[in-house]
């Protein structure tokens, strides 16, 4: 066989990928791996994708888009019932101030759920919603040096390179 032809199995595999994967409102890459694929999406990491693969026995270094039609349904199941299966301190949003309940948000929920905590801290005029306020450090970083967001302080570099081609290019003309 020469190295040009294509591997028929190779072919055949290939035809049987699922490329997306919809888990609510997020499309997974079937291209890759379980574990890599289920980090793409907002609010699993790496621990929470290695746990949700071992629960749904499923090697988390398989293509996501070649595993079966049982397996992905069985992962999507356990990915949207996540926080009923983990302890409260591996939940993303604990103690809910509303109803103090622990959740784990996923997708775009988890980014509409962290919005709306920061505006409400803002809103009450907490010490961590003056910070957000106004565009400060909130977890008691230092702010002596790091974190400036006004002009450049001390030396410009850039400024004196760019003045040194212009003052270049006038002395060529």
């Amino acid at each position: 066989m020469s190295a040009e032809q294509p591997n028929d199995a190779d072919e055949a595999e290939d035809d049987d990928i699922q490329y997306f994967v919809r888990i609510g409102q997020t499309d997974l890459d079937g291209t890759k791996s379980v574990e890599r694929s289920l980090t793409d999406m907002n609010g699993i990491g790496r621990r929470a994708a290695r746990l949700i693969a071992a629960e749904a026995d499923v090697a988390r270094t398989e293509r996501f888009g070649a595993l079966e039609q049982e397996q992905i349904d069985k992962i999507v199941d356990l990915v949207e019932g996540f926080a009923d299966e983990v302890p409260d301190w591996l939940a993303n949003h604990r103690n809910d101030f509303f109803d103090g309940e622990t959740t784990h948000e996923i997708g775009n929920d988890l980014e509409l759920t962290r919005r709306e905590d920061i505006n409400r801290m803002k809103m009450i005029d907490s010490y961590k919603g003056v910070r957000h306020k106004r565009g400060q450090k909130v977890r008691g970083q230092r702010t002596k040096s790091t974190g400036r967001t006004e002009g450049t302080i001390g030396v410009n570099v850039e400024a004196i390179k760019e003045e040194a081609a212009e003052e270049a290019a006038a002395e060529e003309e």
